[in-house]
């Protein structure tokens, strides 16, 4: 991480590629204690890594969960859902009582932009963005990007078609600062409607046409987040389907295709796609797992160590 925001990991802007780099790196050699029979590290045994979560999530809480387990770190996991917070208490109060546990790590999802930011002045823990709004989402982009490495071989040079609800996606804005930052190249496919203004300054190009992801060599597919549109940014989803839904008629021999999760079978992506042997959807999954370990063990060991640790905490297992 920066030196400036060394303790925390709030957005793909604290990391350099360097930092990047180690933690696939470590990812990797993590992924190794998945095949053994007794899978648990004792690297983080006596720690305590808190999940705060104030949204719906599957993927990345139980991953953030079993990757402190894996790494014999005590967990503890509030929802906003039958806490205090549905009785009034602030943000602030809610981080204040927690730091009180004296956690090593604040895992935060939040639907409010620089909540993450708030948590990190109120408590002395590391704290990991796992989501804040329309904003950040970094573990997302380095499970991506180890997905992708790991699919491809490399990074540098990759062409990645980020296809679908680009304007309430914080799983986009993490990627496409992600790939800038390896070496990577990414163009945002989407109607006019669901392109932020101005996204290019990330570093990406933009296109309207589906037909532009025939030159990419990932296709990433996001959801339509409902959930977040306050009005209609698209006639309906029948049109938006069959305009920009991932289609096996849209997806070239050689071609990868990737979605966060969940997806919305039959809309963004076509069932056929999403079963197929170019899918990576499930592979996100397992590197979600192995990315976040690292995140944690980066964030609790020294700073800058190399990645070959990885292969030393390995050793003590």
């Amino acid at each position: 991480m920066t030196e400036r925001n060394r303790r925390h990991l709030l957005g793909v802007g604290d990391l350099t590629r360097d930092d990047a780099e180690r933690i696939l790196d470590t990812a990797r050699g993590l992924e190794r204690s998945l095949d053994r029979e007794l899978k648990k590290l004792p690297t983080l045994r006596g720690r305590l890594v808190v999940n705060l979560f104030y949204e719906s999530s599957t993927r990345t809480l139980s991953s953030f969960e079993l990757a402190a387990k894996r790494l014999s770190a005590d967990t503890m996991v509030l929802r906003a859902s039958g806490s205090s917070v549905d009785k009034g208490e602030s943000l602030r109060d809610t981080a204040l009582t927690l730091a009180a546990y004296d956690p090593d790590v604040i895992v935060i999802r939040h639907p409010h932009i620089g909540a993450p930011h708030l948590v990190a002045g109120a408590t002395a823990a590391h704290v990991v963005n796992a989501g804040d709004g329309k904003h950040q989402h970094p573990t997302q982009a380095l499970l991506d990007l180890y997905t992708i490495r790991e699919a491809l071989g490399r990074l540098d040079g990759v062409s990645v078609a980020i296809v679908g609800d680009v304007l309430h996606s914080r799983v986009a804005r993490s990627l496409v600062e992600a790939l800038v930052l390896v070496g990577a190249d990414a163009v945002l496919v989407a109607p006019p409607t669901l392109l932020p203004r101005g996204i290019e300054a990330l570093g990406c190009s933009v296109s309207h046409s589906i037909e532009t992801i025939a030159d990419a060599d990932v296709v990433y597919v996001l959801r339509m987040q409902a959930e977040r549109m306050e009005a209609a940014y698209v006639p309906s989803l029948r049109e938006y389907t069959a305009l920009y839904g991932v289609t096996p008629g849209r997806v070239r021999p050689g071609q990868v295709v990737m979605h966060p999760g969940p997806m919305n079978r039959g809309v963004e992506i076509d069932p056929r796609v999403a079963d197929s042997d170019a899918s990576l959807v499930t592979t996100q999954v397992r590197s979600g797992l192995v990315v976040r370990m690292a995140v944690l063990y980066d964030l609790l060991t020294a700073p800058g160590l190399p990645s070959a640790v990885a292969a030393s905490v390995l050793e003590v297992a």
